[in-house]
């Protein structure tokens, strides 16, 4: 199957709408919301081809087959099954004032149909996806990036503003549509500011085959960490070199629930096991900062994937996830029917983040287990570390000749500091190749694309890729001595080699793996190290390549890579970026909060010398006079 003919005749069509009611009143809940955009549909399909012998269905002893035809060894990125189902969903983003959260605190919330986290998005292997995010905030933008999707010939659907697309402004709206051409477990997250560590996020399941039987699909376990000041706080706060390192989280929430640590509000969230069986949890680290090394006492992990990569399997006590990763796990209840504790255990040093709760778990219990008891083991102390996770094969192979390898001008991560900020002093500076990125929020990459204006500004530090599909090698260079889960879009890096200090061409190309190495959108680079990752040019469009620790890429920590761009205006319909782009324009000159300061990715804000004339609408303060960067309620 070609790669851009994406939507083919199907047998059927079920429309699945998740649209929590509304139980407040918002004046932005009218007719005003333009016209929905021609959709993607329209695309010509292409033919059908299975992924190889007839298999039988996918069920609890036949979890490698998927519909017959395809199975886990079908290579994802040529065939895949076809848009049985067109999922869609509605999404939408409000402001919450006083907001009581999980363990009792109450704080200023922004939220996606009214909870926390989102509503989880659900398709089969295939599927087409389309999703209405309707911006009901008062005064901010908004943009849902889809992790992982690799979006092929959809770039202008990734979500990342001020790349792909202009902010959704207040009281509109805009259709994401895209073809789930992997499956497994991921999440969505707004790209704007640093809004996801307010709330605008969820989880992301794609059905498929597995590469190991399981009786028992627990569905996603998102966890992240949580703090009870909002995150554009946090982040003016993290960026002053005055201030030393990042906040600590105030708690960590597994699927959105924990107790206070402190006064025992709220509740421990709880897993049910059914003896006997084999059960698969899809774990997600959906946090602003924090990392976590993830055991369940007296139980082993069967690894069975990888981000959205499926491997062989293999057993792990415990598992490493920076921010962004996840990995799809078979739990074997076969231990003694109770109450186990599911430990998130963060670094001691804060190399990789830091919170309050000194013990953050939840509970897994067994069928049978007293009702509300609470697990009594603790487990043997987990020595965690913020060294990313190694040793996994995937089951689709890619393998490379070493001939091959002929890397691209290395792309240097460095701290700046202190950096002069008229405003505010001091900060940290992160660079890219030198530059901190800062993309513009009104005039994305895809509509210079559009507009045939090859002008690109330094500030957006983008690098374009070779025009014709083949393999490109870059080595990422970290300079300082803090590790980051460097993510990128569009693709799944082969990490190739992983090395402390400088990397030397002639000295460490024989430690980089070639034969099928680990694949992944996200990947641990240690601190003062190298890390060697390769991607194939099959997939024209802007892709964003950035740390996902939100106080790292607010400072800059982010470069673009344009790839294919003469095929891009063919496959996209660029021009339905317009409409909302005009509106981002029009809204722009009226918001009290703008223009932005930052990378644009997440936001930094202004400091003291943000419009202080306004502060009697309600600005939210820091507690130190200084106002914070927008009004959240």
């Amino acid at each position: 199957m070609g790669r851009f003919n994406f939507l083919a005749t199907t047998c059927c069509v079920v429309v699945l709408s998740l649209f929590a009611q509304s139980t407040w009143a918002s004046p932005l809940l009218d007719a005003s919301y333009p016209v929905l955009p021609e959709p993607l549909l329209s695309r010509q399909a292409g033919p059908i081809e299975p992924g190889g012998k007839p298999c039988g269905q996918n069920n609890a002893t036949n979890r490698g087959c998927w519909r017959n035809q395809w199975n886990v060894s079908t290579d994802y990125e040529f065939y895949h099954p076809p848009a049985f189902n067109n999922r869609v969903y509605n999404l939408r983003v409000t402001n919450v004032t006083n907001w009581t959260g999980p363990d009792g605190v109450v704080k200023h919330a922004m939220l996606i149909n009214n909870q926390f986290p989102g509503p989880t998005i659900e398709a089969d292997w295939g599927d087409y996806v389309t999703v209405n995010v309707y911006n009901d905030m008062q005064d901010n933008g908004t943009s849902i990036h889809w992790h992982g999707i690799r979006q092929f010939g959809e770039s202008d659907n990734d979500g990342a503003n001020g790349v792909t697309e202009c902010p959704i402004p207040p009281g509109h709206m805009k259709t994401y549509a895209f073809h789930t051409t992997q499956y497994g477990t991921s999440w969505y997250h707004s790209h704007y500011s640093n809004q996801y560590g307010n709330g605008v996020v969820g989880s992301l399941v794609v059905r498929g085959p597995a590469s190991a039987n399981y009786d028992i699909d627990l569905g996603p376990y998102h966890m992240t960490d949580y703090y009870y000041e909002t995150a554009d706080r946090l982040t003016l706060r993290s960026e002053l070199v005055a201030n030393g390192a990042p906040p600590d989280s105030n708690n960590i929430m597994f699927r959105g629930k924990n107790v206070h640590p402190v006064t025992g509000a709220g509740q421990h969230d709880r897993l049910t096991l059914t003896p006997g069986k084999k059960h698969l949890l899809r774990l997600i680290n959906a946090s602003v900062d924090n990392s976590f090394t993830v055991s369940l006492v007296g139980h082993n992990f069967t690894v069975i994937a990888t981000d959205l990569v499926p491997v062989t399997p293999i057993v792990r006590q415990r598992l490493f996830l920076g921010v962004g990763q996840r990995y799809d796990v078979i739990i074997d209840a076969t231990a003694a029917t109770g109450h186990y504790w599911l430990n998130a255990t963060l670094e001691a040093t804060n190399q990789c983040g830091r919170t309050l709760n000194p013990f953050p778990a939840a509970i897994v219990s067994y069928t049978g287990a007293p009702t509300g008891g609470l697990p009594t083991d603790r487990g043997t102390p987990v020595p965690a570390t913020c060294v990313g996770e190694a040793g996994f094969v995937p089951i689709v192979k890619r393998t490379l000749s070493p001939a091959q390898f002929v890397p691209k001008p290395a792309l240097p991560v460095t701290l700046a500091f202190p950096t002069h900020d008229p405003a505010r002093g001091a900060v940290f500076e992160w660079r890219v190749r030198g530059t901190p990125i800062n993309v513009e929020w009104d005039h994305p990459v895809l509509e210079y694309v559009l507009e045939g204006n090859d002008t690109f500004p330094g500030k957006v530090n983008l690098v374009e890729v070779p025009e014709a599909e083949q393999w490109v090698f870059w080595v990422v260079q970290n300079d300082f001595g803090l590790p980051h889960p460097i993510h990128l879009h569009g693709h799944d890096m082969m990490v190739l080699g992983i090395g402390p200090g400088q990397f030397n061409v002639t000295r460490d190309v024989g430690a980089l793996q070639f034969d099928n190495p680990v694949r992944r959108d996200v990947v641990q680079m240690p601190g003062s190290s190298w890390l060697v990752i390769a991607y194939k040019t099959d997939n024209p469009g802007c892709w964003l390549m950035h740390c996902h620790i939100g106080w790292h890429v607010a400072a800059g920590l982010g470069i673009q890579f344009l790839e294919r761009k003469t095929e891009i205006r063919q496959l996209m319909k660029l021009e339905q970026m317009k409409p909302n782009c005009d509106a981002w324009r029009a809204y722009e000159p009226t918001s009290p909060y703008l223009p932005k300061t930052d990378s644009g990715l997440r936001k930094r804000g202004r400091g003291p010398s943000l419009n202080p004339g306004r502060s009697g609408r309600g600005m939210m303060s820091m507690g130190d006079g200084k106002p914070a960067v927008r009004r959240l309620w």
